[in-house]
């Protein structure tokens, strides 16, 4: 398998499967991508040669053998979605699995336990380059494979392995919801700012301005831990320390966040089912 040259298919173009088709495109990672989904996500990709929509896998091209399968569609949809690529995957190509809770053995139980496949969880800053995904692949991938699975979702942002794939669940959880978790801190803390009298315009770029500004602080300092940024802005008895004896009070923001988190690793796991 060449790296110069990769066929992707891609089945499932929502939110995140575009943000990947996208920056593939743009860091011409791949020469052609079929993207199967009925939906309008592909219209998008209209015009560029390296893209063929259609929207059902039954209408592929006769003999199409991608080097990957890309698999972004939602979970509740994967049991009419997947069978139908099952020959196609047994030319040869590496399964990649960005749906949320399938494990491993899904695809070996549909594909066949020789398929070799990665499980991954990016998340939606992915569609800005900003993103992070996880992945994990099964005992058949190879390492070239592994290698085209990375070089794919670093089209996203940051690619991290881990060899548990029990820990993709808390991948999920964390980084996967992760920028919902970081949305509603953006709108509490404009709703505080209302409250307390601001407009709702002021209140809202401060929070969104503040959030973009501080994640990027964190981004360029890698030599500081979130605990020293935080005490870096905290002064004794002052403004800031007040507020945060608020958010670190038992049952606080970082209570709720571990319970958050647990609930929502629960829930990856119940997908499986």
């Amino acid at each position: 398998m060449s790296i110069r040259k990769t066929e992707v298919l891609l089945v499932g173009c929502g939110k995140m499967g575009g943000a990947l088709l996208a920056g593939w495109l743009k860091g011409k990672a791949i020469t052609r991508a079929v993207v199967v989904d009925p939906g309008p996500g592909p219209d998008a990709f209209a015009g560029d040669d390296r893209v063929l929509a259609v929207r059902s896998g039954r209408d592929l091209p006769d003999g199409f053998a991608p080097d990957v399968v890309v698999i972004a569609v939602k979970p509740q949809m994967m049991a009419d979605a997947a069978p139908v690529y099952r020959e196609v995957v047994g030319r040869g190509a590496v399964v990649l699995s960005i749906a949320a809770g399938k494990t491993i053995e899904h695809f070996e139980t549909l594909y066949g336990a020789q398929t070799p496949v990665v499980r991954a969880m990016p998340n939606t800053p992915a569609a800005i380059g900003r993103g992070i995904s996880v992945a994990v692949p099964n005992a058949k991938t190879t390492p070239e494979q592994r290698q085209l699975c990375e070089r794919l979702l670093q089209a996203g942002g940051a690619v991290e392995w881990v060899d548990d794939e029990q820990l993709i669940d808390v991948v999920t959880a964390t980084s996967g919801g992760g920028p919902a978790y970081v949305f509603l801190l953006m709108e509490a803390m404009a709703a505080g700012g209302v409250a307390a009298g601001l407009s709702p315009d002021l209140a809202m770029k401060l929070a969104r301005t503040t959030v973009a500004g501080a994640g990027e602080l964190a981004v360029q300092s890698p030599g500081e831990s979130a605990e020293q940024l935080r005490k870096n802005v905290t002064s004794p008895n002052g403004t800031t320390q007040a507020a945060l004896g608020v958010l670190m009070a038992a049952g606080g923001l970082s209570d709720l966040m571990v319970q958050a988190i647990a609930a929502a690793t629960r829930r990856s796991r119940e997908l499986a089912d």
